[in-house]
């Protein structure tokens, strides 16, 4: 993250201190600090020059400024500008024209209105907060990159994943579809490697499943059995997955535009080529042209050999959805549960009105059953 406004000169001056410990990896607190290693090498320069007021900002003004107009020239755009307010530098300088043998262009009577306010600042455009998880797997960002025709007219779809930390490229595969079986594939590969996210922050839609507790996939279930969550981004807001947009944008730029590949194979030679070029040599403007593998840790949770079932309360009233059908009994009736839980251990619990209850999948709720109306 970048300097926090509240304390700049303290901040510098901490990282000083530490920046001189004998042993230090300077690389890695620069990392820490999020500042490059030239302005922390920047910094160690100038406490050892000044030892009290190094670590206030300086002013960027040049010392002088050769090519700035004579001061007679500025006095005769501000008269004029003055005399009638309306005029822009063009007006200006065309008057200008009649009264002075040397007149400046446009743009420099345009600066010169600026730097005497006679012309207000531009709208600021809003401004906004980029937001970033505090660590390396926290989130990983995860969808399809829009599918295309190759050159032996299969499509592609290509899958990526990118942790939202560090902005590190996960997965980046030429997938002939979109089903969960592809996708889980892909997944299992990505873990073993890199081990398990906390959360992956998905679209609406499939493979992923919905915000809403009664759309359920198989793939949403197995993630969960694995304690990975599914955090669904906002219909309609792309912004919310950004670092996923903005690496679609880069990919196409850097690989996909005005190229055309044969086989879904050959473009996967040009994917990994590529990914590694991304994580490792590319510098990236939001990690102060940092690399991302700098960044980016493995994860400390593995894969696990063997899936867990989630583990309910003592006493709970538990049940396991028929494998074929995905309903099970409860007050001498079958109820059904969604699709996805076929063969799930479910757990029944009391709503806070009579005769309801609520069934759930560990912590969540995916299904309410109505005893006084027989119905879901």
């Amino acid at each position: 993250m970048p300097w926090r406004e509240v304390s700049f000169m303290d901040q510098r001056k901490e990282f000083v201190r530490l920046f001189r410990q004998p042993d230090v990896n300077r690389r890695e607190l620069c990392r820490r600090f999020g500042i490059s290693p030239k302005t922390g090498y920047k910094w160690l320069a100038r406490a050892i020059a000044d030892e009290k007021e190094w670590a206030r900002d300086r002013s960027r003004r040049p010392y002088v400024s050769p090519k700035r107009s004579p001061q007679g020239i500025e006095a005769a755009v501000l008269e004029i500008r003055d005399a009638h307010p309306a005029w822009g530098a063009r007006k200006i300088r065309r008057r200008l024209e009649d009264e002075l043998e040397s007149v400046p262009v446009a743009s420099t009577v345009h600066a010169i209105l600026s730097r005497h306010d006679r012309i207000p600042p531009p709208a600021q455009p809003p401004q906004y907060t980029r937001f970033e998880h505090p660590a390396p797997n926290d989130v990983w960002q995860m969808d399809f990159k829009g599918r295309f025709a190759l050159g032996d007219r299969q499509m592609c779809h290509p899958l990526t994943m990118v942790d939202d930390h560090s902005r590190y490229a996960l997965c980046l595969q030429a997938c002939t579809n979109e089903q969960s079986e592809t996708v889980q594939q892909h997944l299992e590969q990505t873990f073993r490697r890199y081990g398990l996210p906390n959360a992956f922050l998905v679209d609406n839609g499939v493979p992923w499943g919905t915000c809403s507790e009664v759309r359920w996939t198989k793939l949403r279930v197995w993630l969960l059995k694995l304690g990975v969550d599914v955090i669904y981004a906002r219909p309609h807001h792309p912004q919310t997955k950004g670092k996923n947009e903005r690496f679609h944008r880069t990919l196409k730029a850097e690989v996909l535009s005005m190229t055309t590949f044969r086989t879904a194979r050959e473009l996967q030679k040009a994917f990994d080529r590529w990914r590694h070029v991304y994580n490792t040599e590319r510098p990236h403007q939001s990690l102060n042209y940092d690399v991302p593998s700098n960044r980016y840790r493995p994860s400390s949770r593995s894969l696990p050999g063997k899936l867990r079932e989630p583990e309910y309360e003592e006493g709970a009233i538990v049940r396991r959805a028929s494998a074929q059908k995905a309903n099970f009994r409860f007050g001498k009736r079958r109820w059904r549960a969604p699709e996805a839980f076929r063969g799930e251990l479910l757990a029944i619990r009391p709503l806070a009105t009579d005769g309801k209850f609520g069934v759930f999948f560990g912590a969540h709720q995916i299904a309410c059953i109505d005893l006084r109306n027989d119905v879901q």
